[in-house]
């Protein structure tokens, strides 16, 4: 059975998404629910770091004081996260990062957030009331993400109100969307590193809301676990 360690994103409902749309990929799937004070990493075959709350600033030298910004911050998340990716790149695991997964992957990496997108951005890509918005995506010619979905643009769900500033170290933008905001991240070069990819959006519930692009989120999802069942525990 393939066990795919995912991060609690702090919603039973949002989680279940995640477990449903890893598990219709097809295959026997064990999705094990990793948070701090809880789950340890263990012997896992790939790793998804969910969405959620704003990384604490201090990990990427920010502010605290900026628009949107939560009532609290959620450190203990942030440093059990940290290890569990690197841990997962030392062990040449897949990892798979959404929305905040992202932007963890970016800082952990050496880079930096947009705080808030601003009243125009946030308009484009903020959820609002619990409704994901939607807009056009670009994904950049010869990265790994147009080979995974196959298609240079579509449409996908949006729901953040940050996203990436300076891009980490040996990372390079895959996607983005109309405005110019940065939609997906992946290596660089590989280079024997393990498969990584990385998006702003939430595929993991496009299948639910019936909104986006199949492309951008059934065979993101199909690769990913084809790039785990190849590594074992």
């Amino acid at each position: 059975m393939m066990r795919i360690g995912l991060t609690y994103t702090g919603s039973e409902t949002k989680h279940e998404n995640y477990v449903r749309w890893i598990q219709d990929g097809g295959a026997s799937i064990e999705v094990v629910r990793l948070e701090a004070g809880g789950q340890a990493y263990g012997e896992l075959d790939g790793l998804v770091l969910s969405g959620g709350v704003d990384i604490a600033p201090e990990f990427y030298s920010g502010r605290n004081d900026y628009f949107h910004a939560p009532a609290g911050w959620e450190r203990s998340r942030d440093l059990f996260e940290m290890e569990a990716l690197e841990l997962a790149l030392q062990r040449g695991k897949p990892v798979l990062g959404v929305c905040r997964g992202l932007q963890l992957i970016n800082v952990v990496l050496g880079g930096s957030l947009v705080q808030d997108l601003g009243e125009q951005g946030d308009a484009v890509h903020e959820n609002v009331t619990g409704v994901d918005k939607e807009h056009r995506v670009v994904v950049e010619e010869g990265t790994v993400l147009s080979r995974v979905a196959g298609e240079r643009e579509g449409i996908v769900n949006s729901a953040h109100h940050q996203a990436v500033d300076r891009i980490g170290a040996d990372l390079r933008v895959n996607c983005r969307a109309e405005d110019g905001t940065i939609e997906g991240l992946e290596w660089k070069e590989r280079r024997g590193r393990p498969w990584l990819l990385a998006v702003q959006w939430h595929p993991e519930r496009m299948f639910v809301n019936g909104v986006g692009d199949v492309s951008l989120y059934r065979k993101i999802r199909d690769t990913f676990l084809s790039e785990a069942g190849k590594t074992g525990h």
